[in-house]
């Protein structure tokens, strides 16, 4: 059964860290709802840094030849340069807000969150409709402006990859170029996070429990649906209205402010944490 659950973790996190809907949000949201079904989520933590992995083997699998490109010649390709950029303000924000951030993975904030991504998606339609001149050459500042909104979305309902597309597009990028540079911001992001997180949890636990067979599972199932979302965002980018994610995180939105004033499903109420 724990087998299944680990699956469809696996199919949640790949899915929503490369469509703009929140990964995060979406892990948390499944852990509630599946909890429901009798999965025990209680033990998951080992089972979530394992699925960081997973979709940074889909962002390494799809990128590889840029990852080659990076690595062999450092200097004359600036995009390892313009990747750390990129990562500072989340670091930032993670040391300066480290426990507020921390306190919004119980939930409290998810259901506005949610609708909040849903805004920086409506935005980024709406200026990518507009017949203005784009680049598709990544700058110093137009990195920056994608990481100040990558710090935004270090909380859980706030899509990375929505608000880094929103900062390109507001930067000047073509909706293309700011997405490729938004998965590939992924990278850092995830590894960061997931070297972190499996420290501790090796000190804990141990290393064998970040290797059991469900967690394993849902691993590969987190890679295999991590390479098929971001392919198809790459070749309907340009094509595909954001409004449709808008306006399906709006609904979850709701469903989850709603969740969140009747108590369902454990879900904490809508009030700040208290200091």
């Amino acid at each position: 059964m724990q087998t299944i659950f680990s699956a469809l973790m696996g199919i949640i996190q790949g899915i929503s860290e490369f469509l703009p809907i929140s990964s995060s949000g979406h892990l948390l949201l499944g852990e509630k709802l599946l909890a429901l079904a009798g999965y025990d989520v209680a033990s998951s933590k080992g089972l979530l840094i394992m699925l960081h992995m997973g979709t940074l083997l889909a962002v390494a699998a799809v990128f590889w030849k840029d990852w080659v490109q990076m690595l062999l010649h450092p200097i004359k390709n600036k995009t390892l340069l313009l990747l750390f950029v990129a990562s500072l303000p989340a670091l930032i924000a993670m040391l300066l807000l480290g426990d507020f951030v921390a306190s919004t993975f119980t939930g409290w904030f998810l259901g506005p969150a949610f609708l909040i991504t849903a805004l920086f998606l409506y935005i980024a339609q709406k200026l990518s409709e507009k017949n203005e001149k784009r680049s598709g050459e990544i700058t110093m500042g137009r990195a920056l402006t994608m990481g100040a909104f990558q710090a935004v979305a270090l909380l859980p309902g706030v899509s990375r990859s929505g608000s880094t597309l929103l900062g390109g597009i507001l930067g000047g990028l073509t909706r293309s170029m700011a997405a490729k540079f938004s998965f590939m911001m992924s990278a850092p992001a995830i590894l960061g996070s997931f070297l972190v997180e499996a420290k501790d949890a090796i000190d804990t636990d141990g290393l064998a429990t970040l290797f059991s067979v469900d967690i394993l599972v849902g691993m590969v199932f987190a890679a295999v649906s991590g390479f098929l979302a971001i392919r198809y965002m790459l070749k309907l980018i340009e094509r595909i209205s954001l409004n449709r994610f808008a306006v399906y995180l709006v609904v979850v939105g709701i469903v989850v402010i709603i969740f969140q004033l009747t108590g369902f499903a454990g879900f904490p109420p809508l009030s700040f944490p208290a200091t």
